[in-house]
Order: C-alpha cells, then sequence, then structure tokens
C-alpha cells in the first residue's frame, strides 16, 4: 500500500559536481538545501543580502551582483537603533552605520565575484507579494517592522515576473555565458498573506517559472515545492507553526536533489564527506579516554586521505590537517 504520491522528476541534462561554485538566493528553504551543501563542502555563497522572498528584490540583488555596485549611506536609514537597508534582511542591520555599509559592500563585493566565476545560480520565489515604500516608490525585501502605513503591498503578475526575469536573465549570461540557473518555489506557506491569497501568489509563480524555463536555455526547474505539497503532503513533515518543512522533509528534497542533478562521483564522494562531517561533529562524554584517541586519528587519516585524493576540498574548514 502506497502512503505517499511519488512522481518521476525529469533528470537533468547537466551534473554537478564538487570542483563548481554555486551562488543561492531566495526564500529560507533555498538556505535549508544550500546549507546542506555547505555544510558537506560545496564551494556554495548563500543569500548574500540574507533571505529574499519575492522575484522583483531577487532581480534586484542579482543585478547588483552583476554591476558590482556598492551601497552609499542614503541608502540606509535608522530605526529602532540600527542602521538598516531596505534591501537586506535585519541580519545585517547593527547600531555602527559604517559597520552597516561595510557589510553590505563587502557581501555585494563577494557575490560579484562568486557570479563571475559561478557554474550554477540556484534561484527560489517564496512569494508573489511585494511591498513598495509610499515616499518614494521603492521595493523593499524587508519591511524591518516598520509602521504598515509607510507601505503599499502589490500582488506581481505572470507578466512581470517573467519579463523581469528574462532581462534578467540575459544581463546574467552577458557577464558569465557558461551560468546554469535552477528554478524552485518554496514550499512554505505564507499564512500572513492570507491562505487563498498564498496559493494565489505560489501560482503565479510557479507559471512564471515554467514559462521562463521554458523559453531559455541553461535553466531548469526543480519541484521543491511539489515534493512537499504533493509528495509527502503532510503535516507530519512541518514544524509546530504548521508552515515551515521541518528537517525531515528537507532532507528529504535534498535527497531528490541529490539524486536528480548530482553526477555519480559526485554521489558517491558527498556520502564519504557526510561520514566525516558527522565523526568531525561527534561529541564524546569521555574525552580522553583511549579509544576516543583511537577515533580521532582515524578519522584525521580519512580527512588526509580524502585531500590527498580531492584537494580542491576545503577539508580545513571541519580539522586542521
Amino acid at each position: 500500500m502506497k502512503f505517499h504520491l511519488q512522481f518521476p522528476i525529469p533528470p537533468f541534462t547537466e551534473k554537478l559536481n564538487y570542483r563548481q561554485t554555486f551562488l543561492s538566493i531566495g526564500s529560507c528553504f533555498a538556505e535549508n538545501i544550500g546549507e546542506l551543501m555547505q555544510n558537506n563542502l560545496f564551494n556554495i555563497t548563500i543569500n548574500p543580502n540574507g533571505i529574499v522572498y519575492n522575484p522583483a528584490s531577487i532581480g534586484i540583488a542579482l543585478r547588483r551582483y552583476c554591476t558590482g555596485t556598492k551601497f552609499i549611506e542614503s541608502d540606509l536609514f535608522f530605526a529602532n537603533d540600527l542602521w538598516n537597508s531596505w534591501e537586506h534582511h535585519s541580519v545585517f542591520s547593527h547600531p555602527d552605520k559604517e559597520a552597516t555599509l561595510n557589510a553590505l559592500n563587502q557581501s555585494v563585493k563577494n557575490a560579484h565575484n562568486t557570479l563571475l566565476n559561478a557554474e550554477w545560480l540556484m534561484i527560489t520565489f517564496g512569494s508573489a507579494y511585494y511591498y513598495q515604500l509610499n515616499d518614494s516608490g521603492k521595493i523593499v525585501a524587508n519591511c524591518h517592522k516598520q509602521k504598515q502605513q509607510i507601505f503599499t503591498k502589490h500582488l506581481l503578475t505572470v507578466n512581470e515576473i517573467v519579463d523581469d526575469h528574462q532581462q534578467l536573465i540575459q544581463q546574467l549570461h552577458s557577464i558569465n555565458p557558461n551560468l546554469k540557473i535552477v528554478f524552485s518555489i518554496s514550499p512554505v506557506r505564507y499564512k500572513r498573506d492570507g491562505v487563498m491569497e498564498n496559493t494565489r501568489s505560489k501560482a503565479r509563480l510557479i507559471e512564471a517559472v515554467h514559462s521562463l524555463v521554458e523559453t531559455n536555455n541553461a535553466t531548469s526547474y526543480f519541484p521543491a515545492y511539489e515534493l512537499v505539497l504533493d509528495d509527502l503532503r503532510d503535516y507530519r513533515f512541518f514544524k509546530e507553526d504548521l508552515v515551515h518543512p521541518n528537517q525531515v522533509a528537507i532532507n528529504y528534497v535534498f535527497d531528490k536533489w541529490k539524486e536528480t542533478i548530482f553526477d555519480e562521483e559526485t554521489k558517491g564522494l558527498f556520502e564519504r564527506i557526510k561520514s566525516l562531517v558527522a565523526d568531525c561533529n561527534h561529541r564524546p562524554l569521555h574525552a580522553n579516554t583511549a579509544s576516543h584517541h583511537e577515533f580521532i586519528t582515524a578519522t584525521r587519516l580519512r580527512a588526509t586521505k580524502l585531500k590527498e585524493e580531492f584537494p580542491f576540498l576545503p577539508i580545513e574548514q571541519l580539522l586542521p590537517l
């Protein structure tokens, strides 16, 4: 008896590997998958602006990464005792203006350099709703808990998303012709918009993404949304808020990602690294025992052997060699 609907995922023509560079941008679900890659030694940059939900703000961020344009003081605003950026998540906010500006510009510089050399860009749309400042018309990526009255809420149309990202794809390929782009839709339910409104939003995102993939080479779609909402399809796979997928669901989606887009060498190498990471993170109850010292020696030998086989791997992130 089957208890969930499994469906085949079309194989990717291009496969990724550990030698490549990656950039991931989008909703918190993009961070979940990106962190699993990062924790297992992939060379990936995750959300240089912090979590970004809507396609318009994602487009604004990626255009800045393309040009490397710096932020200036007038791009910041002061609220809640912090200097903030409308283009960034609050993780970048800081009491010191100069520190905020330096952090923003260092992140832009890193993202620009990554984008110039990246083989893969992963874009995860979360919501088609966005907020715009009434006084300037600026689209914001984060409202930073400011009064609702200073914003106007909008719902992007399918054509607006497609037109904006069609131009963006051309700009991305003008600076990096070899860049491959993978789109996905976050399975996170944005209940603050309303249940029916969230469904309407997701429908627009899905239609827009498929339109982009159908009309652009070197773009693909990974069905993270469908894997959670149609395959798993059970609140057991959500956190207590019934909105965010839990770790079991995230791991399930990542396993499908691995099966779909990793090449064969990378699948095997990933399992070796995953085992090594687990051993490096092991915290013994009794660290001074002979058996634990033997464990440390064996782990270090495995790490050294892996580094000799694959010199490009940043094994030193796990333990000194």
